[in-house]
């Protein structure tokens, strides 16, 4: 396995587990409200952040305001879960188009530097 196999493991391992973080779970929470659509088997939608539209849990992401950067390292390893099991206040929910167009600039900003 390679350096690079070694730490994307680890990264998705991580971001695999942070999934059951509680404060994801409150961010979801607090984005919530009864679904009032004519799907009977919905019960539960979201408003994105950023668009204010509202989403089925299927079409949401919970995103981290601060990144929560990369995981290349062992130097980055503290940071990354630092910044991965952060606090509600960090946390946003985005519909899949917002968190995407996000993301790009995210990236693309990473490749200015």
């Amino acid at each position: 396995m390679t350096e690079s196999m070694f730490w994307s493991m680890i990264r998705a391992t991580l971001r695999n587990k942070s999934r059951w973080w509680k404060p994801i779970a409150q961010c979801k929470l607090d984005a919530r409200r009864k679904y009032k659509g004519t799907n009977k088997r919905q019960q539960w939608e979201y408003q994105c952040a950023q668009c204010k539209e509202w989403f089925s849990e299927k079409n949401i992401n919970v995103d981290h305001r601060i990144p929560a950067g990369q995981l290349q390292t062992g130097k980055d390893l503290e940071g990354f879960v630092e910044r991965l099991f952060c606090e509600v206040d960090n946390l946003q929910v985005l519909c899949i188009n917002c968190h995407d167009i996000k993301s790009q600039n995210e990236m693309k900003k990473r490749k200015e530097k």
